[in-house]
C-alpha cells in the first residue's frame, strides 16, 4: 500500500509494534527443551492480549499462530512437536493484522552455542538486509534492493534463495509490489515510491539458491543448506525508510 494519511501512518506502525514485541518474545522464550508448538501457544495468548489477528492464520488458515522453521526448514515452518536442541538455527516469522492493517517480520538464530558458520550466517543475513535499506528509497530502483543483498551474501561466502521474495504489505499481508527479489533483476526496474509499505526480507543460504515445499502443503525446505532470515516491514520516506516492526 501507499501511506496517504496520519491514520495509516499509526495503524502500521501499531501492528508493527506488536508483531515486532511478540517476535522478541519468541525468541527469548526459545531455549532447548521448548516446543515449537508451546512457542507458538505463547504467540497465540500475545496476539490475543494486543487485539490482534494472525495473518498466518486469520488469511490463509495456517495451522500455527506463526510459522517456526528449524534447520533445514526455510519458512512456513509449522509448529508442533519438534523439540528445540542446542545449537540449532531457528527462524521466527510473525505477521498479523489489526484494525485492518498488517505487518510481517522475522529472525533467524542460533539457539545457544551453535556452530560458528552458522552464527555467521545470521550475521551476513543481517549484514545484507542493512545494505538493501540503504537502497530502499523513493525513486530507485527496487532491483537496487535485491543486487545489495546479493552482493553482501557473495562478499561473506555465501548466496541467496532466489525463489522466496519480500512483497508489499499493508492493507493486505501480500500485496504489490509481488516481489522484492534477493538478488539483481535487471527487467525488474519499477521505482520505489514515497509512502510504500513493503515487508524486506534477505534469505541467505550456505549453498543452494531455490527452496521447496517439502510435502507437508507449507513448509519450505533445502536439500544440504542452511538458511538465515531477517525481515521488517517499512515505510519509504523520502528521510529514509521507517522500521516499524524494529
Amino acid at each position: 500500500m501507499i501511506v496517504k494519511t496520519e491514520e495509516d501512518i499509526n495503524g502500521i506502525k501499531e501492528i508493527g509494534r506488536i508483531v515486532g514485541a511478540i517476535r522478541d518474545e519468541l525468541v527469548e522464550r526459545t531455549k532447548p527443551g521448548i516446543t515449537t508448538k508451546e512457542l507458538d501457544d505463547i504467540a497465540g495468548e500475545l496476539f490475543a492480549k494486543e487485539g490482534a489477528i494472525s495473518a498466518p492464520k486469520g488469511e490463509y488458515d495456517f495451522p500455527g499462530y506463526t510459522c517456526i522453521s528449524v534447520n533445514e526448514e526455510v519458512a512456513h515452518g509449522i509448529p508442533g512437536n519438534r523439540v528445540i536442541k542446542e545449537g540449532d538455527l531457528v527462524n521466527i516469522d510473525v505477521s498479523a493484522s489489526k484494525n485492518g492493517y498488517f505487518a510481517d517480520t522475522g529472525i533467524s538464530f542460533v539457539v545457544g552455542q551453535g556452530d560458528e558458520v552458522l552464527t555467521k550466517l545470521c550475521e551476513t543475513a543481517q549484514a545484507a538486509f542493512d545494505a538493501g535499506l540503504k537502497k530502499a528509497k523513493p525513486g530507485s530502483k527496487k532491483s537496487g534492493i535485491g543486487k545489495a543483498v546479493h552482493q553482501t551474501a557473495k562478499q561473506h561466502g555465501f548466496t541467496v534463495i532466489k525463489n522466496l521474495t519480500g512483497h508489499g504489505i499493508g492493507r493486505r499481508i501480500h500485496e504489490r509490489p509481488d516481489h522484492i527479489y534477493n538478488y539483481h533483476e535487471p527487467w525488474d526496474d519499477e521505482l520505489l515510491k514515497e509512502g510504500m509499505v513493503i515487508a524486506f526480507e534477505p534469505f541467505i543460504s550456505t549453498h543452494e539458491e531455490e527452496v521447496y515445499e517439502k510435502g507437508d502443503g507449507w513448509t519450505y525446505i533445502t536439500e544440504k543448506s542452511f538458511v538465515a532470515q531477517v525481515e521488517h516491514t517499512l515505510i519509504l520516506t523520502k528521510n529514509g525508510p521507517i522500521i516499524v516492526t524494529k
